[in-house]
């Protein structure tokens, strides 16, 4: 029982940690290497993440370089970058890229806040799926005999406690996500 509880608590948290690691990829206004974590470039055959191919770097706050450590792979970074959808039109000088962020439109602001939500959606529906292996181990435990009746329904309690903390931690880190995107 207390294994059930300390997995699910353990998984929670992962899912928490996943959803700060997504959100770091939408974009405030201000040019971050982390803007560019999801996207991946042919390379060689394999569809490698940009951040394992070049050196991301941020020479100021409207801009992004990528020195990549193969001169061959510049256009297949670039290419992917631009099939992304981040709305980055990157330029490419034969050794280097540079992107630079432009401002956000209301218009951009809305999508990234719509983007914002369908993470925050994701993180939810994960931490709920976690619960409901969680409750359908208990009730096994329950069928079998190695529980009894009061304290499967303990720890169904305790699993829907720990559930209804990390929904509203995901709702907070979302909150706050979202201040950063409608902020000027």
């Amino acid at each position: 029982m207390e294994l059930i509880t300390m997995d699910a608590n353990e998984r929670m948290d992962k899912t928490l940690s996943n959803l700060a690691e997504n959100l770091t990829t939408i974009r405030t206004g201000r040019a971050n290497p982390n803007m560019l974590d999801r996207v991946e470039a042919d390379y060689y055959g394999a569809m490698t993440p940009i951040s394992q191919m070049a050196t991301i770097s941020v020479p100021s706050s409207q801009q992004l370089q990528i020195s990549p450590f193969d001169k061959s792979s510049l256009t297949d970074i670039e290419k992917a970058i631009i099939y992304a959808g981040l709305g980055f039109t990157p330029t490419n000088d034969g050794n280097v890229i540079r992107i630079n962020i432009p401002t956000l439109t209301e218009e951009r602001r809305k999508e990234l806040l719509k983007q914002c939500k369908s993470i925050g959606e994701e993180a939810k529906v994960a931490v709920r799926n976690i619960r409901r292996d969680c409750v359908d181990s208990i009730k096994k435990m329950e069928k079998a005999g190695d529980l009894g009746k009061d304290q499967a329904l303990d720890g169904q309690d305790e699993i829907q406690k720990m559930t209804d903390e990390h929904i509203k931690l995901v709702d907070e880190t979302i909150a706050k996500k979202e201040k950063e995107v409608t902020t000027l």
